[in-house]
């Protein structure tokens, strides 16, 4: 079926060089609106509910809100994983749902399960959605300045929430834009208890009247002289002499007690959960943008940057825009990068190619059909909805070299049948249908078996889209394009480049011999091929002795999921102790940001302490998120590399109850999003009593840190957090005439401050609070002594009906699929991530000792090693099924499809030795290396059996041994050039991938190390090996076919 294609590809040869165009064209269409990123989108399918809590303690929000909609939503359908977080005055719950899952679908269902347990939770607590964004949706961060000091941070603040954010929300992408940091304006009403007592007003009273004074309404319409008018009563609060007035009850004389006369009445700045730091400088107020869900982060970052351009001359004198991360720097490297590799590889794969073939014209073929094809790939991955990122086309980088393989086979199977034709019709001149039916049986000859060995690398990359979770989506663009590029060159080796070789190679073709570099490698070959062949037993020896070698490397070989990742930028994540002020965390804050800008390759320090205005950031006040972007390499000091940078910093960052924790910003926020854990291993506790899970991780944190590779070790804490907690006597309440809920809302109101509504501004919105002064709340005994106001009028203090202490709780609280956990992250740096986890598990295992209903797990980059080691149990056996299967397909003989795969372990030998002379880990990109590789190694094994096969043919149906060895000889010694040229066609693709450098080279560079290893090694052993055992099968069948036919020509005695 294939000959009779190539047949037919080269009788409309017309129409097939319109097809290649037309695909050309729409291939350049593709690439132009293929939407690019840095990375593949890694985060599971996440819906964010966020619920303020205004003022209430972490267990009360887990009581009531958290641990309600936490248990509701694990019954949502699809829902993987659950995460409850309870802060202070906020609780946060996160739905993951299972790969494959639609985001609208999934957001629907939880909006369904919302509206069940609504009626469940407090009046005052209202569940919202976040954004449609995903876990790497943070895609730009600025700051707000003003270095001239004329607009303080409240100012700087209204200005992002009023002005800036929603215009940058307009720009189409863009799901949010958060507010980290700042002072929001507060209007604040601070009661004088004495002043109420003697009025005879009650807190109640006081919030009553400002609301009832502090709304607007409308009256209808009117029509007067045949016009509408339409009615409006304003009675918004506008400034503070407004409030001094509002009416709150009449005295006796119908004299007004209004508020002023009662309260104070001031403007200051609202109570934060977070700060912004910028270069150790200050505070400042700071932007983040949330990229959409499946929008073009490129197209958006730039869109960004053009809104806040046009947006600057409305900022007032003095205040400027600062960017402090911006992905799109680490998106164009990225792309840059792959993009030179790619032109490096086809140069380089050019010059091979008229190397080895001496024939510029022929070279000609196999360079046109390469970017056809790459193209084909883009075309369909454009379709497919796949982004152009460096996993996507490194699928294509890694295959560029084997797709040339099938045009170099057929341009050398041309050539030969030339040199034959010609010194078969000495004197004659090939030309017209005779040199087009030459050519076409040339490639008709091979193309059928070069087509289906195409066929078994494409097919052989099939089981990496088996991988699941990260894994999978991180390696299935490669996957996709890979397999596209290899469909497409197989499509193309037995349709254009037919077609292609009748047009182009034509003049004088100069035979094999007449190259050097052919005449080389045929006499370094020919007494090794002699050799094993003498010796056929003696050479499969060899080869098992140095497949057992490998024993020795794999044994030493280490294992992690994936490489770090150079972003170009890094996230210092240090946590501080829990219970820290906002004041505190500021000054940590700076401390650290100014010690960090005191290594020269940094260009600004952006720090974040506590949580953005997003419900994307579950962080506690006391984790710190640092963004550091550097300087342009050129701009470094010699020598400087990534990771002696993040040893200087380490040594630079010393401050005493931090501890340091650096992280690439997008891995670590993939990593929070799916195992919640902030550093490469984490420590899950998980149980039903605080203290004894806190007893626990401190045991676990202090055994940590004596593992070897283990740089720090951290437990959070879940009783650091520091609680006064009122205890209401009833009776004594009950005796005043007060039940629990009305000394609660003095708690609530006089103590916490009760925001009661907002006023309106123009487009601003500013909150109102009414509290009690600071100086009869400041400590236990001012509290004991607060006066409370009785229905009655009486005046009593809060210690008469109440007792008040000082006790420890929990700072946070955290909860997965409903059981309460604490973690202690572990950060792994000089030793690969196994072998500490495989040192840190025995440790905890032999030294801490479990309470009864309490478990440890192990996550982070652990948890997806584990589940992609066991995926490729699976994976790699699915893989040689479906090369044997396409094997036996193409010759039809069990003998010699298990002759190929016996040949392919000999292959990944030259794989694991490269891994350990180069010091790489096993990891799941080495993995993805070793199966591309099996499918190379098969085609190796294929395109030599063809040659064996067709040379031995030439002998008859029934060879004698010696001529069988001669056979093998012959068609060996052809496979010369077309192998070398094979090789070093795959190899030159390969090394610039290997030795590079820049954004994604880390994971490409061990996809292509066990490639190249296996490029050594696999060559050389098929070109010896599958000669010497397929000599032993065929003089064994030789021989069987002698004795039966001796046996029947034998005359039976008379």
């Amino acid at each position: 079926m294939i000959a009779a294609l190539i047949r037919l590809s080269v009788r409309a040869r017309v129409l097939v060089l319109i097809l290649a165009a037309a695909l050309f064209a729409a291939g350049l269409l593709a690439v132009r609106g293929t939407p690019v990123d840095a990375l593949p989108d890694l985060s599971d399918v996440q819906v964010v509910i966020r619920t303020p809590y205004p003022g209430q303690a972490p267990q009360i929000v887990e009581n009531q809100v958290t641990y309600p909609l936490a248990t509701t939503m694990m019954s949502v359908p699809g829902a993987r994983t659950v995460r409850g977080y309870s802060f202070f005055g906020d609780s946060f719950v996160y739905v993951l749902f299972e790969d494959g899952t639609d985001l609208y679908r999934a957001r629907s269902r939880v909006l369904e399960y919302l509206n069940q347990v609504q009626a469940r939770l407090p009046e005052t607590a209202r569940p919202a959605l976040g954004p449609d964004a995903t876990g790497v949706g943070w895609i730009y961060q600025y700051a707000l300045v003003d270095r001239t000091g004329r607009h303080d941070l409240s100012q700087l603040r209204s200005l992002q929430d009023w002005f800036l954010r929603y215009e940058l929300k307009t720009v189409p992408g863009v799901a949010e834009v958060a507010t980290i940091g700042g002072m929001v304006r507060q209007y604040q009403v601070v009661l004088d208890p004495v002043k109420l007592a003697a009025y005879g007003v009650t807190h109640q009273a006081v919030t009553d009247a400002l609301q009832r004074a502090n709304q607007e309404t409308g009256g209808s319409v009117l029509e007067l002289a045949e016009a509408e008018y339409m009615v409006r009563a304003s009675g918004y609060l506008t400034d503070l002499d407004d409030f001094r007035a509002v009416p709150i009850r009449t005295a006796a004389g119908g004299v007004p007690v209004r508020l002023g006369d009662v309260a104070t009445v001031q403007v200051g700045p609202e109570m934060r959960r977070g700060v912004a730091e910028l270069n150790g400088e200050g505070e400042v107020v700071g932007g983040v943008v949330v990229l959409r869900a499946g929008e073009n982060a490129r197209a958006v970052i730039g869109e960004v940057r053009d809104r806040l351009e046009a947006l600057k001359p409305g900022l007032p004198t003095g205040v400027e825009i600062v960017p402090v991360y911006d992905r799109s720097s680490l998106i164009d490297r990225a792309i840059e990068n792959l993009g030179g590799k790619l032109l490096e590889e086809f140069i380089v794969v050019a010059l091979v190619c008229g190397l080895f073939l001496w024939h510029a014209r022929s070279a000609l073929v196999a360079i046109l059909t390469l970017p056809l094809g790459v193209l084909a790939a883009l075309l369909v991955m454009n379709l497919q909805g796949v982004n152009a990122n460096i996993m996507s086309l490194g699928g294509i980088a890694i295959a560029v070299g084997a797709m040339v393989d099938a045009a170099v086979v057929m341009i050398e199977n041309a050539h030969k049948h030339i040199e034959r034709w010609e010194h078969d019709h000495p004197g004659e001149r090939l030309q017209g249908d005779t040199r087009w039916r030459v050519v076409t049986e040339a490639a008709a000859e091979v193309g059928p078996a070069l087509f289906l060995s195409l066929v078994i690398i494409t097919l052989s990359f099939v089981p990496v889209f088996s991988l699941q979770a990260q894994e999978g989506r991180l390696f299935a663009p490669l996957a996709f394009t890979k397999t596209y590029a290899m469909a497409a060159a197989a499509i193309l080796s037995v349709t254009l480049v037919p077609v292609l070789m009748g047009y182009l190679i034509r003049g004088r073709i100069p035979a094999e011999q007449d190259n050097p570099v052919n005449r080389v490698l045929t006499r370094v070959y020919r007494p090794a091929l002699d050799l094993a062949l003498r010796r056929p037993r003696l050479t499969l020896a060899v080869a098992l002795l140095v497949l057992a070698s490998s024993a020795w490397p794999l044994s030493r070989l280490g294992g992690e999921f994936l490489p770090a990742m150079d972003e170009g930028d890094l996230l210092y994540m240090p946590s501080a102790l829990p219970g820290l002020s906002a004041a505190q965390a500021a000054s940590l804050l700076q401390r650290s940001d100014r010690m960090i800008r005191t290594v020269p390759e940094v260009e600004t320090v952006f720090g974040k302490a506590g949580r953005a205005e997003s419900a994307t950031d579950p962080a506690p006040l006391e984790m710190f998120e640092t963004t550091i972007r550097f300087k342009p390499r050129d701009q470094w000091r010699p020598g400087m590399t990534p990771e002696k940078l993040v040893e200087e910093l380490d040594r630079a960052v010393q401050v005493p109850s931090l501890s340091n924790v650096w992280a690439p910003p997008i891995r670590n926020r993939i990593d929070m999003l799916a195992t919640g854990i902030k550093s490469p291993v984490g420590v899950k506790v998980s149980g039903g009593d605080l203290s004894e899970l806190d007893r626990i991780a401190a045991e676990v944190e202090r055994v940590a840190k004596g593992v070897p590779g283990v740089s720090s070790a951290l437990a959070e804490r879940l009783t650091g957090g520091r609680y006064i907690d009122v205890d209401i006597d009833r009776a004594a309440a009950g005796r005043y005439g007060l039940n629990i809920a009305d000394v609660q809302s003095v708690v609530a109101g006089a103590i916490g401050g009760e925001t009661i509504g907002q006023t309106v501004e123009g487009l601003a919105r500013y909150p109102i609070s009414v509290r009690y002064p600071r100086e009869l709340r400041d400590s236990v005994e001012d509290l004991r002594a607060l006066p409370v106001v009785t229905p009655s009028g009486q005046q009593i203090t809060l210690g008469t009906v109440a007792a008040l202490a000082v006790a420890d709780g929990p700072p946070m609280l955290k909860s997965e699929n409903g059981r309460p956990s604490t973690w202690v992250y572990v950060d792994v740096r000089g030793r690969d991530l196994n072998s500490v986890v495989s040192d840190l598990r025995h440790a905890v295992g032999a030294q801490v000792r479990l309470s009864p209903g309490v478990s440890i797990a192990y996550a982070g980059q652990f948890e997806y090693l584990q589940r992609a080691g066991q995926r490729l149990l699976l994976v790699v056996p699915a893989t040689l099924l479906i090369i044997f299967g396409l094997l036996y397909l193409t010759f039809r003989r069990l003998d010699e499809a298990l002759l190929i795969m016996g040949t392919l372990p000999l292959a990944l030998v030259g794989g694991i030795w490269l891994l350990y002379l180069v010091g790489y880990h096993q990891s799941v990109a080495t993995g993805v290396g070793f199966i591309a590789l099996a499918g190379v190694s098969a085609e190796f094994g294929v395109v030599m059996l063809i040659y064996l096969r067709h040379a031995l043919a030439d002998r008859g149906p029934s060879p004698r041994p010696g001529e069988v060895e001669a056979a093998v000889r012959e068609g060996a010694l052809l496979r010369v050039r077309p192998k070398a040229m094979t090789v070093a066609v795959i190899l030159a693709g390969l090394f610039p991938i290997m030795i590079g450098h820049g954004a994604g080279s880390e994971v490409m560079s061990r996809i292509a190390a066990p490639m190249i290893g296996g490029m050594l090694t696999a060559p050389l052993l098929s070109m010896l090996v599958i000669p010497a055992a397929y000599l032993l099968l065929r003089r064994r069948s030789s021989v069987s076919e002698s004795l039966i036919q001796g046996n029947g020509n034998r005359t039976p005695p008379a």
